[in-house]
């Protein structure tokens, strides 16, 4: 009889290793925005009917919020350090405008942002009684604490999470980097790789940790905070529209002198909505490449172009980044002014050149632009856990402005000479089948 009891234990520890494993296995293959979705509903459902529940599932939430904490810090430093290495763009004239394209294009992206967020104010339900907030008196006050923070030593503002500092010395360390020897490159891009991987765990444990994070908030608040997110994210929406609609056709226009909606529907169609559903730029290369020839564009320059633009044009990036900085400064009561917010401006265009590569990139630079406005990396860390709860729209209408525009700058930079040089003409415009 103890026979056949041990069988049985073992068979059942099988059976449940074997489950496990089949569980796990299936989470691994699910795509995380699906996860997320369920991990949103789930937690609401947990706030509106188990609410006794809520303070072990918020748990979750703190878990992960506190591990983007740990590993944010590094991971800019890493990215945008290995981002200015691999630069090479001086190299080739014919990609300076297009270098220009990309910079000009995330900056006034992130102006159309703060131009949103001063239209929309939004709000969002944080814990700040425990955060020390020390909003600043104005652009003065702001320019001082900035060159504090950029000279800070590197490894104190890695350990405390001063990320202008991070930032600053990232880049500095970067632009020493791009003489270095290959060999030397390469291992800060293994690194950055690393990097990349290991926040790639934590994002997989995002679902959980929305669900947290929902429970919580929805209990604390009840739906106001649902309703704060909504509004969030249609700000958020309105920016990416506004600029793959109004912005870049005028600087399409500026550029060739023609009209420019057929160009930038025909990179919304064919680059934008597969980014939208694949939530990845770099995933997307192929496609844009593959675009770019149809619309006959030089191959030697858009082979370089179009992973570079993977890289440093953000604009999407740009504008999550200033939106959810501006509504967490908003929600402290800190009044921003016209050069602070120009300030914010610039910041969001560094550090969206980091963002790339990373699930939800963009949200981990956030502290870098709230920073800048005294506000603490307890509270900025809980903005980014609000940005993974919007993110099932968000990410997805960020990567699709980012990667359709790597090609439309692209063409908009070589049909520009054509229409100099009098041979640009409307079939140009429109890909080849």
């Amino acid at each position: 009889m103890l026979h056949y009891g041990t069988m049985g234990h073992i068979f059942l520890i099988k059976g449940g290793i074997f489950l496990f494993s089949n569980i796990s296995r299936k989470y691994r293959e699910t795509a995380l925005i699906k996860l997320i979705a369920v991990g949103l509903i789930i937690g609401i459902g947990i706030a509106l009917y188990v609410p006794a529940i809520i303070p072990i599932v918020a748990v979750l939430g703190d878990v992960f919020v506190r591990a983007l904490k740990g590993v944010a810090p590094i991971l800019v430093f890493v990215l945008v350090m290995n981002a200015m290495a691999q630069r090479t763009v001086g190299s080739g004239s014919a990609l300076k405008p297009i270098v220009r394209l990309y910079i000009v294009a995330t900056f006034l992206a992130s102006v159309v942002a703060v131009g949103f967020s001063f239209a929309f104010p939004s709000t969002l339900h944080l814990v700040v009684a425990d955060a020390t907030i020390a909003p600043p008196s104005g652009i003065v006050e702001v320019v001082h604490n900035l060159i504090m923070n950029v000279v800070d030593n590197p490894l104190h503002a890695i350990a405390n999470a001063n990320y202008i500092g991070i930032l600053a010395w990232s880049i500095l360390a970067g632009i020493a980097l791009q003489k270095a020897s290959p060999t030397t490159k390469n291992t800060v891009r293994d690194f950055a790789v690393v990097m990349t991987q290991i926040v790639l765990w934590v994002i997989r444990f995002a679902p959980f940790g929305i669900m947290g994070l929902v429970a919580d908030a929805v209990g604390t608040s009840g739906v106001d905070a649902l309703i704060s997110y909504l509004q969030l994210l249609a700000v958020l929406i309105g920016a990416f529209f506004s600029v793959a609609l109004i912005m870049n056709p005028i600087i399409v226009w500026m550029h060739i002198r023609r009209n420019p909606f057929p160009l930038v529907f025909t990179t919304l169609r064919e680059s934008g909505i597969y980014a939208f559903f694949t939530r990845s730029s770099a995933a997307n290369i192929p496609v844009n490449l593959q675009l770019c020839k149809r619309l006959g564009l030089n191959p030697e320059v858009y082979s370089i172009s179009i992973p570079l633009g993977a890289t440093i044009n953000m604009s999407g990036a740009a504008i999550t980044i200033a939106i959810l900085s501006l509504a967490a400064a908003n929600t402290l009561g800190i009044q921003v002014d016209l050069p602070t917010a120009l300030l914010l401006c610039l910041i969001a265009t560094v550090g969206a050149c980091g963002a790339s590569g990373v699930a939800g990139g963009s949200l981990l630079l956030i502290p870098v632009a709230c920073s800048s406005f005294g506000i603490s990396n307890d509270i900025a860390m809980q903005v980014v856990g609000v940005g993974f709860i919007i993110g099932v729209l968000q990410d997805s209408c960020e990567t699709a402005l980012n990667s359709s525009t790597d090609v439309l700058f692209t063409a908009t930079a070589e049909f520009a000479d054509r229409a100099k040089e009098g041979t640009l003409t409307a079939e140009d415009m429109t890909p080849k089948s």
